[in-house]
């Protein structure tokens, strides 16, 4: 019954479990073909396709679902979640708000909605709203970690009472759980009881490692292979080609290294747009990869040698026209702030030889540490584990000193704690590595009212503070395991 749509739509949601997004988005690509007017296919589609990160195709199928069955709250709030990826927020504000006012205690909706407010700088409404949440649902781990994520909130002893109490309680799910120990570890920290807090910060990461199944091995067996395979030949073969553009701003490194402050001071100049984390290198090293079996060899990047100078022109050219969508200010330059990114540097190059890239380098021991205390939304796999994000810090120092050298005067390297030290020299060298004019703005970054979608949407909306350059100090005690992994020299760094 190979037209089963049922069966496919099954299939398709196993598939998505397994992080079989390809597979599971051509299957529902396929239901709806076969019964177009079967909206729970579709709305399974939409989600595979904002899974892909493909989130302008997202939004028109959104779009597409919401208008055959008007009103419904399932696909008016799919509707604004995808508006809300693509940086539509006043559309997305206004559908959030209108299914309050149907539904003002749904933990959901408040939910999505405060992570709205958040990013567009309204914090006070979207602490309301996530006390709204974990109001309705008390044991609604996402709102009180969503409150310990603005950095700037502190919970009273009631809150921190009602958390220990819900993540003890057998009663949670294991989501919720780890949402609350990474919650109550940042409580505890601002509080000093730094004991505690690392307890709370252990338990978390271990719940979240356990449901993730990583295996570090994988990620540092690519980056070798960038090392190995993506030499000074191969790079001087694609000289000439590639798209000329100069439009984009890569800003690559560790989550938690300062890529958003720098991206803030960046977008604070009048040629500069930020924009968000674009999902489009990585889609294209996907591409290149092609679907494999669990355990087969990746054939990408082995294979760029077997690319033309018209193959990697055209996918520069795409870069440009895809991501267009994310683009509202009409600025010359914009910025694509995907840490991960550095693991692509040579495609980069290829593609867009006139693209400016910028390693956001912060000092291992604080980096690891901040990564591990972090629970990201989605991906950075790697920062569940002291000794897993010392692997990955390792693996990312020999990738770019490989790209430092074949590759040389390439990337502006710029030090998180060099910038919190001497703000105005940083970012001359910054605004002068992208050939552009000093602007003041720049050094009053903290004044940009602009969008922000990270972890760190809060602390860069306030000047440079120096308090948070050593706090790994604080739990030096027990991070052994991350000094070994680091070894002494990148560990004094």
């Amino acid at each position: 019954n190979g037209h089963h749509v049922e069966a496919m739509r099954l299939l398709a949601d196993i598939g998505m479990k397994f992080n079989a997004y390809d597979e599971a988005e051509f299957l529902l690509e396929s239901c709806k073909v076969l019964e177009p007017d079967n909206v729970s296919a579709h709305f399974d589609y939409v989600k595979v396709l904002r899974k892909r990160q493909k989130f302008e195709l997202a939004l028109s199928e959104a779009s597409e679902l919401r208008e055959k069955e008007p009103g419904n709250p399932e696909f008016e709030m799919l509707y604004a979640n995808e508006n809300l990826a693509v940086g539509n927020f006043d559309e997305a504000m206004l559908i959030y708000e209108a299914l309050l006012g149907s539904m003002p205690n749904n933990p959901g909706i408040n939910l999505t909605y405060g992570h709205a407010l958040k990013t567009v700088g309204r914090q006070d409404d979207a602490i309301s709203a996530y006390r709204r949440a974990y109001q309705v649902r008390p044991d609604c781990g996402d709102a009180y970690w969503s409150l310990a994520n603005l950095k700037t909130y502190r919970f009273d002893d009631s809150e921190i009472a009602q958390m220990r109490e819900r993540q003890a309680s057998p009663m949670t799910a294991l989501d919720d759980r780890y949402h609350l120990c990474f919650a109550l570890g940042k409580a505890l920290e601002d509080r000093g009881e730094h004991s505690a807090s690392f307890e709370y910060y252990e338990l978390g990461n271990r719940l979240k490692r356990e449901e993730l199944k990583y295996n570090p091995s994988r990620l540092s067996n690519e980056m070798q292979l960038q090392r190995e395979l993506v030499t000074t030949d191969l790079l001087d073969k694609f000289s000439g080609a590639g798209c000329p553009a100069r439009d984009p701003i890569f800003i690559v490194g560790l989550p938690r290294a300062g890529s958003t402050l720098l991206e803030q001071i960046l977008a604070s100049h009048s040629q500069v747009e930020g924009t968000m984390e674009l999902p489009n290198i990585f889609a294209l090293a996907f591409r290149l990869d092609r679907q494999r079996v669990v355990g087969e060899a990746p054939e990408y990047p082995g294979n760029l040698a077997d690319l033309t100078h018209e193959d990697v022109t055209r996918f520069g050219e795409e870069f440009i026209r895809d991501t267009q969508i994310y683009r509202k200010g009409g600025t010359p330059f914009f910025i694509d702030k995907m840490p991960n990114n550095f693991r692509h540097i040579g495609l980069i190059n290829m593609i867009l030889p006139n693209a400016k890239i910028i390693d956001a380098r912060r000092g291992a021991m604080g980096c690891c540490f901040s990564g591990f205390k972090q629970l990201f939304a989605e991906g950075q796999e790697f920062t569940y584990g002291l000794e897993e994000v010392g692997q990955y810090y390792t693996d990312y120092v020999q990738l770019m000193d490989h790209w430092d050298n074949v590759l040389p005067g390439k990337i502006l390297r710029v030090r998180y704690e060099e910038v919190v030290a001497d703000l105005e020299t940083q970012v001359r060298r910054l605004l002068d590595y992208c050939g552009l004019p000093f602007e003041e703005a720049c050094l009053n970054f903290h004044q940009n009212e602009r969008a922000v979608r990270t972890a760190s949407s809060e602390q860069v909306r306030q000047p440079i503070f120096k308090s948070g350059v050593d706090q790994w100090e604080n739990f030096s005690e027990f991070l052994d395991p991350l000094r070994k992994k680091l070894g002494p020299e990148l560990a004094a760094t």
